[in-house]
């Protein structure tokens, strides 16, 4: 039985971030354990809608049999034997050598799956560069994105990784057409008070925004409630560009962030698309509980980003 909180809306991907994409060069697509239907059914729309060219890794025999079961003659793209823990590492590696353009995450547990793609030793990061993952959500029937960073990769976050992630969503708000990103560095204050330290440390990266950061208004610490209403803004007189119409939405840690996340996707029906930024190429990231427009919306984020190198 559906749990009365949960959304019964089908998500819808965005039609301006599909028009985005499918305006721009058709990026080579690594999908990681691609040997199931769940994996296989978002990048064969994207490879349908012109989005991806696939390149298929895992094991080959339940690749097969994942296609045979959804009809689709995969015979025309490449495979990669790879299976189980080695197919993350076999992505890596065609990324170094310039094979693919971005990579997917298929039926993989999220933890293996970057472990094989993160560490120095994969070859994918400069490790000057901090990634961070970016959810682009949107609800049915409204195109405008909420950007949040970080819900699935940085578990507690220092002030440096912050800063890597805001920029991050910065750079990909301002890439899929919001001209200046207003970002929310979210906390259960607007106040900077001692006894919550991450307050503290949203003032001071709000603080280095003003100058790092020009093309955006950014403030923190924000309350969830003044990040996303004017009226809350406006009762408790907060004045600031942000008030009650954040593009982007920073949380304080990774719990923050995915219930968040599954949150507004399981209980409102919105559309979430992820990609990790900051390696060498952009790493698809999803639940494997999300279906088809949560994949197509993160390979057309994956194209945008690609683009952009």
């Amino acid at each position: 039985m559906t749990h009365p909180f949960l959304s019964t809306r089908a998500a819808e991907v965005p039609h301006p971030l599909l028009d985005r994409a499918r305006a721009l060069p058709t990026p080579r697509v690594a999908l990681v354990n691609a040997g199931s239907v769940t994996a296989l059914a978002g990048i064969r729309e994207a490879c349908e809608m012109g989005m991806a060219e696939p390149i298929l890794i895992g094991d080959r025999a339940k690749i097969d049999a994942a296609a045979a079961e959804m009809e689709w003659d995969i015979r025309p793209y490449r495979f990669v034997e790879a299976p189980g823990d080695t197919a993350s590492p076999a992505a890596a590696k065609l990324a170094r050598d310039g094979e693919v353009d971005a990579i997917m995450k298929g039926q993989i547990h999220t933890s293996t799956f970057l472990m094989g793609l993160l560490p120095s030793k994969a070859g994918l990061r400069d490790p000057a560069v901090r990634c961070g993952h970016v959810f682009h959500i949107t609800l049915p029937g409204d195109p405008r994105p909420l950007l949040l960073t970080d819900a699935a990769l940085n578990v507690q976050p220092d002030v440096a990784t912050r800063k890597a992630c805001l920029a991050h969503a910065v750079r990909l708000a301002r890439l899929v057409g919001v001209a200046r990103p207003r970002a929310a560095l979210l906390g259960a204050t607007e106040d900077p008070i001692p006894s919550i330290p991450n307050t503290l440390e949203s003032q001071e990266i709000a603080e280095w925004a003003a100058t790092a950061l020009p093309e955006a208004d950014v403030a923190g610490p924000v309350a969830m409630d003044l990040a996303l209403s004017e009226e809350a803004a406006r009762i408790k007189h907060w004045d600031h560009p942000v008030a009650g119409r954040a593009d982007i939405l920073v949380a304080p840690a990774i719990t923050t962030g995915n219930v968040l996340f599954k949150t507004l996707a399981f209980g409102m029906g919105a559309c979430a698309g992820g990609v990790v930024m900051g390696a060498r190429v952009p790493i698809l990231l999803t639940s494997r509980a999300q279906k088809e427009p949560a994949r197509l919306a993160s390979a057309a984020l994956g194209m945008i980003v690609a683009a952009d190198r």
